[in-house]
């Protein structure tokens, strides 16, 4: 979206947008804009306008209170502007944002309890006839092959390891098709669905299709899945309630401010998601 973007912004009739006086300049919303994925380059630069707007209501607060400017490194060594300082320091000093305390972090972990627990780990192997799926032909001879393997297994099912160092078109062959421990969205929707049905020791009767091709699968061991102790989750939980809080404080911080500022050139939207304080360098 690049040049075409700020091809477009060129090009398009562009409101002057002023916080107390002070104008934001027309090629630093162009530039900002980059940084705002939206589905018109008009919506893209009104998303930039309102952010330089939160960043300069910000500075000025700053400016009022006679903040100077403290920059700290990130455990990179990459440096804070001075700007960006001062709206730390800012927010910082205008919100202070309590710990949840014990009781609030135990009601969020009985309300959110299926939030809370270990997935399910399954031990598997498998036996992958690669084919296309765009290919009709080759995928229709690679079920054949997995027919005829499956067929094999059910007569003999500890041939599975060797045939898998014969057959198998994935790296995993060389282990017998181990694939070790694997957890829920680590691999293909068919793949997964296929392993939830076995039996610890079971191997699939039918091929299993997906976009790499053509799988035998057998599942060795399942591990089920158990809810994590409220002390092992509650500093995580206490983190998470911090960082909720913290948001909206500082949305309602700017909203505050916006309140008082005199904005012209757009009507700025200080919602959820709306009032950030990062902007792009």
């Amino acid at each position: 979206m690049g040049c075409s973007l700020h091809s477009d912004l060129a090009k398009a009739p562009r409101p002057t947008v002023k916080v107390n006086g002070v104008a934001i300049r027309h090629d630093a919303i162009s530039r900002e804009a980059q940084n705002h994925p939206a589905p018109t380059p008009a919506s893209a630069w009104m998303a930039a306008a309102q952010a330089l707007v939160v960043r300069e209501l910000l500075l000025q607060e700053a400016g009022r209170l006679e903040l100077t400017p403290e920059p700290t490194a990130d455990a990179q060594g990459r440096r804070e502007t001075d700007e960006d300082a001062l709206i730390r320091q800012l927010l910082e000093t205008a919100i202070k944002i309590p710990d949840a305390d014990p009781d609030t972090c135990r009601r969020y972990y009985e309300r959110n309890r299926s939030r809370f627990s270990a997935p399910t780990i399954y031990e598997a192997a498998h036996i992958l006839i690669a084919a296309p799926r765009r290919d009709a032909g080759l995928f229709k001879k690679a079920t054949a092959k997995a027919e005829e393997l499956i067929a094999a297994l059910k007569q003999s099912p500890d041939a599975f390891a060797g045939l898998a160092r014969q057959h198998s078109g994935c790296p995993s062959g060389a282990q017998g098709g181990a694939l070790g421990q694997i957890t829920p969205g680590q691999t293909t929707p068919e793949f997964e669905a296929a392993l939830c049905t076995l039996d610890e020791g079971e191997i699939t009767d039918e091929p299993v299709a997906t976009r790499y091709g053509v799988h035998i699968i057998r599942l060795d061991r399942r591990i089920e899945g158990k809810e994590l102790p409220f002390e092992l989750v509650k500093q995580k939980i206490s983190e998470y309630l911090r960082t909720a809080a913290t948001t909206r404080a500082h949305t309602l911080y700017v909203r505050m401010l916006a309140e008082k500022a005199q904005i012209e050139g757009l009507q700025l939207e200080a919602g959820p998601g709306r009032a950030s304080t990062q902007v792009h360098q």
